[in-house]
């Protein structure tokens, strides 16, 4: 029997995680605690990138149409402000003002609970006398009353933010955006190697279109919270990812001079190392904020809580998503593309069909020689239980017997 070649063994395309000799099928809960590579993540990279191409699309038809709801540090307008007692509503409030005004407010919020509840409008730049028409009908219908407990029209603040400082708040805000892109960027180009940089880089800016354009879909106004949120899941995002590729690093070393393994391979195994580790960071890491948005926005009514809280909650869950399925199956990709990463795949592969062919030879072989013994014997048997030729006459090809044929030795 032909001796099946080395190689063959290599052939699994599964890890060394699968192949127990019982055979036992994992749960998903087994497979995902462990990490065994059990889940095919780069493999199935298509779709993926499929999942990815579409949240992008929809981020980007939002941001494109829809546009972002500036708050007025970023938009400049007019803050007005007074005590939300029990018969003071938010609809009443903006009843009052449009009758005052003409039109609607920006936004009307209640903040805070309990006696130190508050009433907060935000509208378009205000001229001074419809900033005090808008103050006598608001203290005409509620009377709200100062911290004496007396009722006074100054309990009713009215602050002006210029659209100058507004764009300066924006620039600033931009430029801070900017400079953290580009700090982290350098810091990932010297931490990784290049084809890793370039998955890092890529993960970051989908984490960022994708929070943007949920913000943008939602429709929360964009403070200065949301920019500060928004760089701190960026900051998450990055030790995410390097948490993921330190992983892929460590597997990945020396693959080059083995045939065992493709590169992609080795990645999927770290991507699922990594992805039970990758979960509980997110799940540990929004359950505060979820708690943020009932106990603070909905209990106690700190709605200037929410922006934080939104942008944090959507950029701490598509963090997590993007660092595996996301950056991990871009590097591969990469990888795959060029270089010697590329040849090893084409190697690996190239030996392992060689592989599969010699086997499936091998066995032909096997059963074409176990057919051809089989005839042997079925036609000696055959021969043994025939009927002797009638007319004495000796079958063709029979070796010669007799006196005459003894005589002749």
């Amino acid at each position: 029997m032909a001796k099946s070649s080395p190689v063959a063994v290599d052939a699994d395309s599964e890890l060394d995680y699968e192949g127990t000799a019982s055979g036992k099928k994992h749960s998903l809960f087994e497979r995902l605690y462990t990490g065994t590579g059990g889940f095919e993540i780069v493999g199935k990279r298509k779709v993926y990138y499929g999942i990815a191409a579409v949240l992008i699309a929809i981020a980007a038809l939002s941001m494109g149409v829809k546009g972002f709801t500036l708050g007025i540090d970023f938009a400049g307008g007019t803050r007005i402000q007074l005590p939300a007692a029990a018969d003071v509503t938010t609809s009443k409030v903006d009843d009052v003002y449009r009758a005052a005004i003409g039109h609607d407010p920006v936004t009307t919020q209640k903040v805070g609970s309990g006696s130190s509840a508050t009433i907060q409008l935000r509208s378009d730049s205000l001229k001074p006398d419809q900033s005090d028409k808008l103050q006598n009908a608001l203290f005409d219908t509620f009377h709200p009353k100062d911290s004496s407990g007396t009722p006074n029209r100054n309990a009713i603040s009215i602050a002006e933010i210029s659209s100058t400082w507004g764009g300066q708040v924006t620039h600033k805000a931009l430029l801070a955006l900017v400079v953290f892109v580009v700090l982290t960027m350098i810091y990932i180009a010297i931490r990784f190697e290049r084809d890793m940089s370039i998955a890092a880089i890529g993960s970051l800016f989908f984490n960022l279109i994708v929070t943007a354009g949920i913000y943008s879909l939602v429709g929360f106004e964009v403070t200065p919270a949301a920019v500060i949120g928004l760089l701190t899941i960026l900051g998450y995002v990055l030790y995410d990812n390097v948490v993921v590729f330190d992983k892929v690093e460590e597997n990945t070393r020396g693959v080059l001079h083995l045939t065992k393994h493709t590169y992609a391979e080795k990645a999927n195994l770290a991507a699922n190392q990594t992805l039970m580790r990758s979960i509980n960071t997110t799940v540990i890491g929004i359950l505060p904020i979820i708690a943020m948005l009932v106990i603070a926005v909905w209990l106690l009514g700190v709605g200037t809580l929410k922006d934080l809280a939104l942008v944090q909650l959507v950029g701490m869950i598509v963090g997590g998503y993007s660092s595996i399925f996301f950056a991990v199956p871009i590097l591969v990709s990469i990888k795959e593309t060029w270089g010697p990463v590329a040849a090893h795949t084409k190697k690996v592969l190239g030996r392992r069909e060689g592989g599969a062919k010699a086997r499936v030879g091998a066995a032909a072989a096997d059963r074409a020689g176990a057919a051809g013994r089989g005839d042997v014997v079925a036609s000696g048997a055959a021969r043994d239980h025939a009927p002797r030729n009638q007319t004495g006459a000796p079958r063709p090809g029979a070796r010669p017997s007799g006196k005459r044929q003894q005589r002749r030795h």
